[in-house]
């Protein structure tokens, strides 16, 4: 697998920074999440034409020619087109470079749960087209159910309004986020207060069924592990199902801000909205 990574700034006391998204190890995600808590205001940006470049001619230079490429969700970010865009560019130098681009529908961890699914296709011999026609059908069948735990992350990035982010913030109001069938991050349901907010998202997990081909639910936080720890046992406990727990990076950490805690898996039944 290759990645190329994204990028970001943290503004702090009025001095900006730029950095990679490329953390090695737990500490640096931590300390990340601690910067946001002490007022730190992290924004991201999509990579450019040159970089999707440069990073399909390292590919094609190595000889490979059939390739899928994830990016993030068209309604977040229009990254499909420029890295389609950049696909044609290297096919010119290296014409049988087989490259399909794949809009994931998703982000973060949804994202993962797709170029896991395509690596198993990939092992078990079947082909590309087959491949891209399947995750993009089941792409609109994955899951997710986001709890933030402060709206004023949410009101920065636009997803709600000052008044009611400041509201909600006053009235431990703790949003439920999904994505909708057509790859937005919107507000599902609000709960009064973090438990009956995880109450509330393990109660949805019934209404699903778990696709053959990846099996395991996916439990993603913004350093708050003790709260994705409880989360994953009470779907162990209750439903049987596989876990895994991850820490959320930096990018779409900067939107949903710290404590954030979220599952996602892949379902056979549509979105709810």
């Amino acid at each position: 697998m290759h990645f190329v990574p994204l990028h970001y700034t943290v503004e702090v006391n009025g001095k900006l920074n730029e950095y990679t998204d490329s953390f090695t190890e737990y500490s640096q995600y931590v300390e990340y999440y601690n910067m946001l808590r002490r007022g730190a205001v992290a924004k991201t940006s999509m990579n450019n034409l040159n970089t999707h470049i440069e990073h399909f001619l390292s590919i094609a230079k190595q000889g490979i020619k059939n390739v899928l490429h994830f990016t993030i969700s068209y309604a977040l970010s229009p990254t499909v087109d420029v890295a389609n865009q950049a696909v044609k560019v290297v096919q010119e130098t290296y014409p049988d470079f087989n490259c399909i681009c794949i809009e994931c529908h998703t982000t973060t961890i949804g994202q993962g749960m797709l170029v896991r699914m395509a690596a198993k296709f990939r092992d078990e011999g079947k082909q590309l087209g087959e491949v891209a026609d399947y995750l993009n059908e089941v792409k609109n069948k994955i899951q997710h159910f986001v709890i933030v735990d402060d709206l004023m992350f949410l009101r920065r990035g636009g997803r709600v309004g000052s008044a009611n982010a400041i509201i909600g913030s006053a009235l431990k109001i703790k949003p439920i986020l999904v994505f909708t069938k057509e790859g937005r991050l919107e507000s599902y349901k609000k709960e009064m207060g973090f438990k009956k907010a995880i109450k509330s998202i393990i109660d949805e997990f019934p209404k699903y069924t778990l696709n053959k081909d990846y099996d395991v639910v996916n439990i993603v936080h913004t350093d708050n592990l003790e709260a994705a720890q409880g989360l994953a046992q009470s779907l162990q406990e209750k439903y049987g199902v596989k876990t895994r727990i991850q820490i959320m990076g930096p990018i779409i950490g900067a939107h949903v801000g710290p404590n954030a805690v979220a599952y996602g898996f892949v379902s056979n039944e549509n979105r709810p909205i």
